[in-house]
């Protein structure tokens, strides 16, 4: 009976099962497979290396304390059996010598009294909680989800503020250390609750965290807020004075009025924010019209067979869609125009989503395809994923008499301009202005994540050693001189390794160009719960400009 049921309402929406061609047998599959698990084994590793935070030693340290650590408190601030969505795990990855494991804070998406919250939570073995500029970048991006989503904010705070031998990087310009206050005043004025739990240190402008939350919580003996430490005290005004009594709880709780309640330890603060959830309403919401959830047809872990080590080894794209949506069943737009791009509809956990993902180079009736796919999207109010394994738009004389620059336009406009959520996984490369097209991290989806194996960059490794390679053999040939073959390969050498390492997941990760590295077998959770997160607020009109004819 329910089969019958599943299959006259997807008959009736055109919607037809994906029949996947992967043969799970191959010798081809299995290497692939193989090897993709060496990435993710890999992957893995450096997850749990990051997540044991700062030197062994300065965990006990924290511990003795009687302090928890922050991964420790998010688990028992969010519901039991909830999923918690951590952002941009690896920021850092690789510089201040490992020194900032994931920057030094911990964001990430949680469910308290079964609403969705941002959480950002300084973790005070890594240099003391202190900032550096991707410890700021990571806050702010999570304000700018929580602003985009409409998503309550706890700050679980325990910072030293401003890494000092940083401060030129981290201080004076429009997204350094201030915008988190700037961020905090503005959800507050949208009615986006702001809830700060004060568990340490909380010193010179971070003080502002506090001050500008709708209610705060702070641990007797533990946690401090202050302008300006007691060394910055005694050297301005010569008063000396412990850190307890320049800001500790009971100053900010009895005398000053800065902090709201009093907590006994970590585990008390967080059953009090906890509590402070309970009279937290939700706003007025965009309703998506749901259905149940359907598992897909064919295992999750193929994915691990099927995508792209080699990139120059193309993948159809709808063998992906068919691991991730449910039922795999899918109503394609145009499946035989401009096949270089599926688009279609389909569900996750649920949820109505309009799909976009690549199968080759962008052309002219590419772009044409997309953009008018976009528009149905927008005018539907259905949200959008974008699957990226694009090396970019098609270039030659034949393409740019065609005017692809023109049809090229007319996607990223579309893209730009839709109002509806976009979410974006690249599962290969993203490659130049196919990147933009494709919503990249400058056309604003609300999340964008990596899979291990993906590329960016402006341009592949092979193509820019060719234009840089030739444009210096010019310079040469002008100056009368050549280029020798040995000069040439350790030239090709340099370029290539220069791309493979900048182009790298972990070097986009490390720096915040997306939301995070995510092992694809979790990307129905990510997406569902992205989807049920952009649901917080209503989705605007979306207003295109103008279209070059």
């Amino acid at each position: 009976m329910a089969n019958t049921y599943y299959l006259i309402v997807f008959q009736a929406l055109n919607m037809f099962r994906i029949e996947s061609k992967i043969k799970t047998g191959s010798p081809e599959f299995q290497q692939n497979q193989a090897e993709y698990k060496k990435l993710l084994d890999q992957f893995r590793e450096n997850l749990a290396r990051i997540r044991q935070g700062g030197p062994a030693q300065v965990v006990a340290r924290h511990k003795e304390r009687g302090k928890l650590l922050a991964r420790e408190r998010i688990d028992l601030l969010v519901d039991r059996n909830t999923p918690f969505i951590e952002l941009s795990a690896l920021a850092a990855y690789g510089l201040y010598d490992f020194g900032f494991p994931s920057a030094g804070i911990i964001t990430g998406i949680g469910v308290i009294h079964g609403k969705e919250v941002m959480i950002i939570a300084n973790d005070a073995t890594v240099k003391g909680g202190t900032y550096v500029k991707e410890t700021i970048k990571k806050h702010v991006r999570a304000q700018e989800i929580a602003m985009e989503n409409r998503l309550p904010c706890v700050y679980l705070v325990d910072s030293g503020g401003v890494f000092l031998p940083e401060q030129a990087s981290v201080f004076p310009d429009k997204y350094d250390f201030g915008r988190f206050f700037f961020n905090q005043a503005r959800l507050s004025s949208k009615g986006i609750p702001q809830i700060a739990v004060v568990m340490g240190s909380c010193t010179a402008g971070g003080a502002y965290v506090p001050a500008m939350s709708d209610e705060t919580i702070i641990v007797r003996n533990q946690g401090t807020i202050f302008i300006g430490g007691p060394p910055l005290v005694k050297a301005a005004t010569g008063e000396e004075v412990t850190a307890e009594e320049l800001g500790g709880a009971e100053v900010h709780t009895m005398i000053s009025g800065v902090a709201d309640h009093l907590a006994e330890n970590d585990v008390h603060a967080i059953q009090i924010c906890r509590n402070i959830f309970e009279s937290i309403q939700r706003h007025e919401y965009q309703s998506l019209e749901t259905h149940p959830i359907e598992e897909p047809a064919y295992d999750a872990e193929e994915l691990y067979g099927i995508l792209p080590i080699d990139l120059k080894k193309p993948v159809d794209s709808k063998e992906i869609i068919a691991r991730i949506v449910d039922g795999s069943l899918f109503h394609e737009f145009k499946e035989r125009y401009a096949p270089t791009l599926t688009t279609g509809f389909a569900r996750i956990m649920g949820y109505p989503i309009g799909i976009l993902a690549n199968n080759g180079v962008l052309f002219g009736e590419t772009a044409l395809k997309g953009a008018h796919f976009v528009e149905l999207c927008t005018s539907r109010n259905i949200p959008i994923l974008f699957l990226q394994n694009i090396t970019g738009f098609i270039v030659g004389k034949q393409f740019e008499r065609a005017g692809i620059a023109r049809d090229g336009a007319k996607f990223v406009h579309a893209v730009a301009n839709a109002n509806v959520p976009k979410f974006t996984i690249v599962f290969g490369g993203s490659f130049g202005a196919g990147n933009y097209a494709m919503a990249g991290r400058a056309y604003e989806p609300r999340f964008l994540f990596m899979y291990p194996n993906s590329k960016i960059s402006v341009m592949g490794g092979e193509q820019a050693a060719g234009v840089l390679i030739t444009v210096k053999e010019e310079q040469l040939k002008a100056a009368g001189k050549t280029l020798s073959p040995e000069d040439r390969d350790k030239m090709l050498q340099t370029i290539l390794k220069k791309y493979e390492e900048e182009g790298s997941a972990y070097f986009s990760t490390a720096r915040l160009w997306d939301d995070g590295i995510i092992d694809p077998v979790d990307t129905r959770k990510i997406l569902g719960l992205a989807i049920a997160i952009s649901q917080n607020r209503k989705y605007e009109k979306t207003q295109n400009g103008i279209f070059r004819m």
